[in-house]
């Protein structure tokens, strides 16, 4: 059974590799949202603009529109008339963004987030460990293993670029069970 706060605030954590369906549950939970005639408003970071500079996209094109913002304060700024805010690939932000999601929970609104637990090295990312251990509800997804068909829990990627963060889709990443993970050699 689970309870949901009445007059209060909190933080739910959606976490996982990539192709687990985080968007896709972020997305299904701010239409529910909506459809309880919920005050929403969704953000992502400005780097993110695979498939849309003004919406969240899941990988199977599901979308909501979305405001793009440069640092999480502008989250506590523009969403603050929301009822419900939506955070989606939090893991790009800043360690503010913790911060910034305990206050609006402390605002009395319900806090959604999606994000990579770890990079493609198996590395937690930005501040999605810190914001898992301040969730209320906290669910990790986890992918179909491309090699396998084991359930996933890791990033594979596929090209040879080091950069930490790089935009891509099944181009460059694939998801991957533990005995089928590859990690990176460290140069």
């Amino acid at each position: 059974m689970t309870l949901t706060p009445q007059n209060a605030g909190w933080i739910e954590v959606i976490c996982g590799s990539m192709f687990s369906g985080k968007t896709e549950e972020l997305i299904r939970r701010l239409r529910r949202a909506q459809i309880a005639k919920m005050n929403i408003a969704i953000f992502k970071p400005k780097l993110e603009t695979r498939y849309s500079a003004d919406h969240i996209v899941s990988h199977n094109q599901l979308k909501m529109p979305s405001y793009l913002v440069d640092s999480p304060q502008e989250i506590l700024i523009q969403g603050k008339d929301a009822e419900v805010i939506g955070i989606d690939e939090a893991q790009f932000f800043d360690n503010s963004l913790v911060d910034v999601c305990k206050q609006l929970a402390l605002d009395k609104k319900r806090v959604l987030i999606a994000g990579l637990d770890t990079d493609y090295k198996g590395i937690p990312f930005g501040p999605m460990p810190e914001l898992m251990c301040e969730a209320d509800y906290l669910d990790k997804y986890r992918a179909i293993c491309v090699k396998c068909g084991n359930p996933a829990s890791y990033t594979q990627r596929t090209s040879a670029d080091t950069n930490r963060i790089v935009l891509g889709e099944t181009d460059i990443y694939e998801a991957r069970c533990r005995d089928c993970y590859e990690p990176p050699e460290e140069k």
